[in-house]
C-alpha cells in the first residue's frame, strides 16, 4: 500500500490570526485523514438559512469518532466567513457531567467581549431561558459569528444559545440526536473509508511496514472498526513494538477486546446484582414503587436513535423572537458511554499496558483535575513529583494519544486535557490501582498547589495587602503582576471548578474553603472578576457553611449574595437572601448581622416601592443600631425611615426623623453627614409648604 500524503493536507484553514478565536479551538491531530464527504456536506449545510434564528450544524459521532477533530478542521476552513469571530464551548465535562446551558452562555459571551457585563446566575423565570442566554443573544445581533459547541448532550442545553442573527452559524457535536430543533440535517459519522485507514495507518506506523502487509493493514483497520481514535491508538502502540508484525497487532487487538468483555460482564454481573437491591433499597426508603419494565425499554430506544433506525419526532420550533420563545426542558441525555467490546478501549488497554509506571499514574491520576485538564503545574502537584519531570510525562502522554492537547496559558504554558473517551475507564483502572488515601492525598496536594498559587498572586497584585505567603519553586512561580493577572484570567474556570468538585465531595472542607478565600481576595484584583463568579463563590460558602453547622459563616455569605442581587437589580432575590441571612444570625444572636440583614431588606422593599415594609424594616434595624450604641449607623437609618416616611405622605414623622438624625450627626461630629441630612429635611420643608 503505498504511503499518501493527503494526511497531512491542510486544507483551506484562515490565516493564523485573521479571525479572532481562533486560537480557542482543539489543536486536533497533526494528521488528519479522509472527512472529506463530510466536510463538504458540512460547508453545504453552511450555506442554508432558515427562518427566526441562526443556521445549525449538527456533526453526531460515537465517542473516539474524530467529531470534535473535524468540527474544529471545518470551523478553520469556514472561519473566514465569520470576521467577528469563532467561539468555543465545551457543553459537557470528560466525566459526563452537564454543563448548564446558563453557564455556557456566559462563557460564550465573555469570550464575545471580555468587558461585557455577565449576568448573574438565576433561574428560569416565566419559562424563558436565564439571563445569561438573553445577554448572549443580544451581543451576537449584528455580528457574523462561528459559535463552535461541542459535545451537546440534549436539545435543552442548545436553545438558549441559538441567536436570531442570521449572519451567525451554530456547528455542535454530540454523540446522539438533538431532537426538538427543525431544519437540522446531522452529518453523522462512522468509520473511515478503506483509503484514509490505511494513509493515516501508514503515516502514524511507517509506510514500510504498512505496504509490505497490506493485507494485515486493511484486518488492522477492521479490528478498529475504521475509528480515527482506535486507529491512532493501536498505531501508536505499534510504534512502540517495533518487532510486532501489523497482522499480529489485529490479533491482539481482537483479543485484548475480548478480555475486556469478559472482565465487565463478570464484573457487571455482581454490580447488576448489587446495583437492583441498591435501588430497590432507596426507592423503598423514598416510599416510592421500584420500576422495572421502564427503565430497559427507555435503553432501547435509545440505543435505537443511536443506530438512526427511529428517532422521535421532532417538536415544533417556536417563532418569533428568541427572547420570547418557552423552550423545551427535556430530561438531560445520560452520557453515551464507550462500550467494553469497543475496540477503541482494546487499543487503549494494549498501549496503557506498555506504559512506564509513572506514566500510567500520572494518566490515572489526572482524572481527577478540575473539568480533567491540568498544565505541569497542577499536575506535580497530584502525582508529588517536580513540574519539569511532570512536564515531561505529560508530552510523552500526549505523544501517546492519551492526552489531548489544549490551547496553552497567556504565559506559554503547555496544558493538557484527558479525552472524554478514555475517563471512564481510567477512573476505573483508578479504583483499581491506587489506595483511597493516595486519592485524597493527591486531591489535597492539589488545592494546596492552587491555594498557595493564588495566595502568591495576590500578594504580587497588591503587596500592600496582607504578607507574601512562602515563594514557590522556580518552575512554578509566578514572575510578576502581569503574570499573576494573567494566570488568574486564565485558569478562572479551572479553579472555581477545582473548589466545586471539593466542596461537592465534602472531605476537603479546610483546604476548599482557604481556596475561595484566597479567590475572593485575588480575582478582584485581577479587574476582571465578574459579579457571577463572586457569586458561585459566594454560594460555595454557603454551602460548606451550612453542611458544617456554622450559621454566622452562613448568614455573612447569604448577606453577599444578597447585595450582588441587589446590585445587579435583582430586588426581590436580594430580599430572599438577606431573610435568610436573618434567621441564621438570629440563630446565634448575631445583633450586627441581624442589622445589616434588616436594613438590606429594607432597601429591596425601598427600590420596590414598598414604602410601608421598607419603614418597618428600617425601624427594627435601627433599634438593634440603637442598642449596639452604632451612632453612624443610627443617623442613616433614621434618614433612611424618614425617606420611607416621605413616600407614604407621613410628612410630619418624616421630618421628626430627620431632626433626630441631624442630632446624633451633631452629636458625632460628622459635618458632610449634617449637610446631607439638613438639605433632605430642607427640601421636605419646602415641597410642603408649596402645598405637595
Amino acid at each position: 500500500m503505498a504511503r499518501k500524503t493527503a494526511t497531512m493536507d491542510p486544507g483551506p484553514d484562515a490565516p493564523a490570526g485573521a479571525v479572532p478565536g481562533l486560537d480557542r479551538l482543539p489543536a486536533g491531530p497533526a494528521l488528519f485523514a479522509g472527512r472529506r464527504t463530510e466536510l463538504a456536506a458540512l460547508r453545504a449545510a453552511a450555506t442554508r438559512r432558515v427562518s427566526g434564528r441562526c443556521p445549525v450544524l449538527v456533526l453526531a459521532g460515537r465517542p473516539g469518532s474524530g467529531r470534535t477533530a473535524l468540527a474544529a478542521r471545518f470551523a478553520r476552513t469556514a472561519a473566514a466567513d465569520y470576521p467577528d469571530g469563532v467561539l468555543f464551548a465545551r457543553l459537557s465535562a470528560p466525566d459526563g457531567g452537564r454543563v448548564p446551558p446558563g453557564r455556557a452562555a456566559r462563557l460564550l459571551l465573555e469570550q464575545l467581549d471580555p468587558q461585557a457585563a455577565v449576568p448573574l446566575p438565576g433561574a428560569v423565570e416565566d419559562g424563558r431561558d436565564e439571563p445569561g442566554g438573553v445577554a448572549l443573544r443580544e451581543a451576537l445581533a449584528g455580528r457574523r459569528v462561528l459559535l463552535v459547541l461541542d459535545d451537546v448532550r440534549d436539545a435543552g442545553q442548545l436553545w438558549p444559545l441559538l441567536a436570531d442573527e442570521p449572519g451567525c452559524l451554530v456547528l455542535a457535536t454530540t454523540a446522539g440526536p438533538l431532537t426538538g430543533i427543525e431544519d437540522i440535517d446531522p452529518v453523522i459519522l462512522g468509520g473511515l473509508d478503506r483509503q484514509a485507514s490505511g494513509e493515516l495507518l501508514a503515516d502514524l506506523v511507517g509506510g514500510t511496514r504498512v505496504s509490505c502487509d497490506p493485507v494485515g493493514a486493511a484486518d488492522l483497520a477492521e479490528a478498529c472498526a475504521a475509528g480515527p481514535a482506535a486507529l491512532r491508538l493501536i498505531s501508536r502502540w505499534l510504534r512502540g513494538n517495533p518487532k510486532i508484525a501489523v497482522t499480529d497487532a489485529a490479533r491482539e487487538l481482537t483479543r485484548a477486546v475480548g478480555e475486556e468483555s469478559e472482565a465487565s460482564g463478570a464484573k457487571g454481573a455482581g454490580r447488576g446484582r448489587a446495583g437492583k437491591a441498591a435501588k430497590g433499597a432507596r426507592t423503598a426508603k423514598a416510599g416510592r414503587t421500584p420500576r422495572t419494565d421502564a427503565a430497559p425499554e427507555k435503553k432501547e430506544e435509545g440505543a435505537q436513535a443511536q443506530d438512526g433506525a427511529t428517532e422521535p419526532a421532532a417538536a415544533p420550533e417556536p417563532a418569533g423572537d428568541p427572547s420570547t420563545w418557552v423552550k423545551p426542558e427535556p430530561a438531560p441525555a445520560e452520557p453515551v458511554p464507550v462500550p467494553d467490546n469497543d475496540p477503541l478501549l482494546g487499543a487503549f488497554t494494549l498501549l496503557y499496558r506498555g506504559l512506564p509506571a509513572a506514566q500510567a499514574r500520572m494518566l490515572r491520576t489526572l482524572t481527577l483535575a478540575p473539568a480533567q485538564t491540568a498544565d505541569p503545574r497542577t499536575a506535580s502537584a497530584l502525582v508529588g513529583c517536580p513540574a519539569p519531570e511532570a512536564a515531561a510525562t505529560l508530552a510523552a502522554l500526549t505523544e501517546r494519544e492519551l492526552l489531548g492537547e489544549e490551547a496553552p496559558a497567556a504565559d506559554g504554558t503547555p496544558r493538557y486535557r484527558v479525552p472524554g473517551r478514555l475517563y471512564q475507564r481510567l477512573v476505573r483502572l483508578r479504583e483499581q490501582e491506587d489506595r483511597p488515601a493516595e486519592t485524597e492525598l493527591a486531591r489535597a496536594r492539589l488545592l494546596e498547589r492552587l491555594v498557595r498559587l493564588t495566595e502568591s498572586a495576590r500578594a504580587l497584585l497588591d503587596p500592600a495587602d496582607g504578607p507574601a505567603p512562602d515563594p514557590l519553586p522556580p518552575a512554578l512561580r509566578l514572575d510578576s503582576a502581569g503574570h499573576a493577572r494573567d494566570w488568574l484570567t486564565a485558569e478562572r474556570e479551572l479553579l472555581l471548578g477545582a473548589v466545586a468538585d471539593a466542596i461537592g465531595q465534602g472531605d476537603l472542607d479546610g483546604s476548599a474553603g482557604r481556596l475561595v478565600t484566597a479567590l475572593l481576595r485575588a480575582l478582584p484584583l485581577t479587574g476582571t472578576a465578574a459579579p457571577a463568579d463572586l457569586y458561585r463563590l459566594h454560594e460555595l460558602v454557603l454551602t460548606v457553611a451550612e453542611r458544617n453547622g456554622r450559621p454566622r459563616r452562613a448568614s455573612a455569605a447569604l448577606l453577599n449574595l444578597g447585595d450582588l442581587q441587589a446590585s445587579a437589580g435583582r430586588w426581590e432575590q436580594a430580599a430572599g437572601h438577606y431573610r435568610a441571612a436573618l434567621e441564621h444570625a438570629r440563630a446565634v444572636g448575631d445583633e450586627p448581622l441581624c442589622a445589616r440583614a434588616l436594613e438590606g431588606a429594607a432597601g429591596c422593599h425601598r427600590a420596590l416601592g414598598d414604602a410601608v415594609r421598607a419603614a418597618d424594616w428600617y425601624g427594627r434595624a435601627l433599634g438593634l443600631r440603637r442598642s449596639l450604641g452604632d451612632h453612624a449607623a443610627e443617623a442613616r437609618l433614621l434618614a433612611r425611615v424618614a425617606e420611607a416616611h416621605t413616600a407614604q405622605r407621613r410628612f410630619e414623622e418624616a421630618d421628626r426623623e430627620y431632626r433626630a438624625a441631624l442630632a446624633v450627626l451633631r452629636r458625632i461630629g460628622d459635618e458632610r453627614g449634617r449637610e446631607a441630612v439638613g438639605s433632605a429635611l430642607a427640601d421636605l420643608r419646602e415641597r410642603v409648604d408649596g402645598g405637595w
